[in-house]
């Protein structure tokens, strides 16, 4: 009986020991995981343009001058600081300030005729009021008067017709005017040339919007820089005037810079093959800052919605389907259900589930990170 009792213990400390060796030895590793430490902060319920949006000038102006020609002078090149009415070009002009000078000398000549002409008229009528003074004493005859009335209306009608010459000499001096005018491009506002396609000597022609003629001159003014971007229709009844907004540029990467929607498209944009948008506009708050963009540069939008300071948030992406999360509690993972209130794609509001400096696992792209593994934090790359 003593022999099979020391069989029996052999036989259990044997056992024993192949269970401490496989929870040892043969036990798995725990799963390094990433945690988040639910704390307090604030969460903002945000909508986010569809596609890229673009920096845009508002007073953007591509000009030619409106005669084609030869330049003669620039006044502005590239990256110059211009204001309204400043010289940008100017083309060669000795023909049209020719043709100025005889419109003026013809004038001259016009005036000239009509003032004689109209001192003969006016000659003309003294001698017919005098003959008319002696009509009564029977000194001038009916013959007379009827004569010296006829040349009084010819003067008249000489010197009316030397007039209209001579405002007809006037226009002709305002359009030659104006024709040299058109040999000058002025800048239409104040801004910055962004480009210029012209040098001193070369031909130019006007940039009318029907022909593929690139202009001389792009001018932007870089007080009135603003983001364009498009949301999906669907958001089209959240966003409205004079909400708050981020601002993303590609050149800043990891920066934002707030700013402000100043106009929601009165319209949805139905264009084939993409999605119904509807195209914002936003300014930014720091107008020197806004002044540094290019046009063309690409952006993105956040326009917050709502928000709420100071409550318990998670990153979004640390719930799972169903309303859980998992937290790393005694070296194990345990799953918890979460009530969610407030989020956007980067944080959401925890109402209950959690407690301050519980860490939630966000680390959940792996098949062995679930419920019940082992597991260990490491540190956040």
């Amino acid at each position: 009986m003593n022999r099979w009792v020391k069989r029996l213990l052999v036989v259990a400390v044997l056992v024993a020991c192949g269970v401490a060796v496989k929870l040892t030895l043969f036990r798995p590793k725990p799963v390094p995981v990433t945690v988040f430490r639910a704390a307090r902060g604030r969460v903002e319920e945000t909508v986010a343009n569809s596609k890229a949006g673009t920096v845009t000038a508002r007073r953007r102006a591509k000009i030619s001058p409106a005669i084609g020609g030869q330049v003669a002078y620039l006044g502005a090149r590239k990256g110059t600081t211009v204001k309204a009415g400043d010289v940008l070009l100017r083309i060669a002009d000795q023909d049209l300030r020719a043709n100025l000078d005889l419109a003026r000398g013809e004038v001259r000549t016009a005036e000239a005729t009509m003032r004689e002409a109209c001192a003969t008229a006016a000659q003309a009528e003294r001698d017919l009021t005098r003959s008319e003074s002696l009509r009564g004493e029977k000194i001038v005859s009916e013959e007379i008067i009827e004569r010296l009335r006829s040349v009084r209306d010819a003067a008249i009608a000489r010197c009316e017709a030397a007039r209209a010459q001579a405002e007809r000499g006037k226009a002709a001096v305002a359009l030659a005017r104006a024709n040299l005018e058109k040999a000058v491009l002025r800048a239409p506002f104040d801004g910055i040339v962004a480009d210029l396609k012209a040098e001193v000597g070369e031909w130019v022609s006007p940039s009318p919007p029907a022909l593929p003629i690139p202009p001389v001159y792009d001018i932007i003014d870089p007080t009135s820089i603003y983001v364009s971007a498009p949301i999906d229709e669907v958001d089209a009844g959240r966003v409205r005037h004079s909400l708050p907004a981020r601002v993303t540029l590609d050149p800043l990467p990891g920066k934002s810079f707030p700013g402000k929607v100043v106009r929601v498209a009165p319209y949805v944009q139905d264009l084939e093959a993409q999605n119904r948008t509807l195209e914002i506009e936003v300014e930014f708050d720091d107008d020197a800052f806004s002044r540094t963009l290019l046009p063309g540069t690409s952006a993105d939008v956040e326009v917050i919605l709502a928000a709420v300071d100071n409550v318990l948030r998670i990153p979004s992406y640390a719930i799972l389907e169903g309303g859980k999360v998992l937290v790393l509690e005694d070296g194990a993972l345990k799953s918890k259900p979460v009530e969610v209130g407030m989020r956007n794609w980067e944080f959401a509001e925890v109402k209950s589930g959690l407690k301050d400096g519980e860490s939630v696992v966000v680390s959940l792209d792996r098949a062995e990170v679930k419920e019940g593994a082992r597991a260990v934090e490491q540190p956040a790359t």
